[in-house]
């Protein structure tokens, strides 16, 4: 199932960027999503890790808070960047990932990247150390609600 949910995924992509639907062209699409899905089992890449599809339906809640969060972080920076007395305090912090793969991780260092405010420095195993422009943002990081949305949307909680 998985592999016909990659070549499904490849061919809608192609469309998408491609633009071009001729009856020749469409079919070509359809070939090489084929081709390279067959490349990527004989290659053995074509894992749980490479198409991930049972993380569907935790991608359509995750995403979206994901997107609110960045939206209200940014709003937040440019208070601060616009106050006149650009009231910062850089913080470094450690955060543990409670995640229990590396893309789960590396899902959760990404998405601290993406906040405006915070940037992940450096992981360590399942420890992140974390520059935050503000105390609050670390603070924020350690009370652990962005944790725990990506190990919902990860599938462990």
């Amino acid at each position: 199932m998985r592999h016909f949910s990659l070549a499904g995924f490849l061919f809608a992509f192609w469309l998408v960027l491609s633009g071009h639907y001729t009856l020749m062209l469409v079919v070509a699409g359809g070939a090489s999503a084929v081709l390279c899905v067959l490349a990527m089992i004989r290659i053995r890449v074509a894992d749980a890790e490479a198409h991930p599809i049972e993380l569907l339906w935790g991608a359509v809640t995750y995403f979206p808070w994901l997107l609110r969060e960045i939206a209200k972080s940014a709003w937040a920076v440019t208070k601060i960047i616009l106050h006149p007395s650009l009231p910062i305090s850089p913080t470094m912090t450690v955060v543990r990932a409670s995640q229990r793969t590396s893309a789960g991780v590396a899902t959760y260092a990404n998405s601290i990247t993406l906040t405006p405010g915070t940037i992940t420095v450096g992981v360590n195993g399942n420890e992140l150390v974390v520059h935050a422009l503000v105390n609050e943002g670390a603070l924020d990081l350690e009370g652990g609600a962005m944790d725990r949305r990506v190990s919902q949307f990860e599938g462990a909680a």
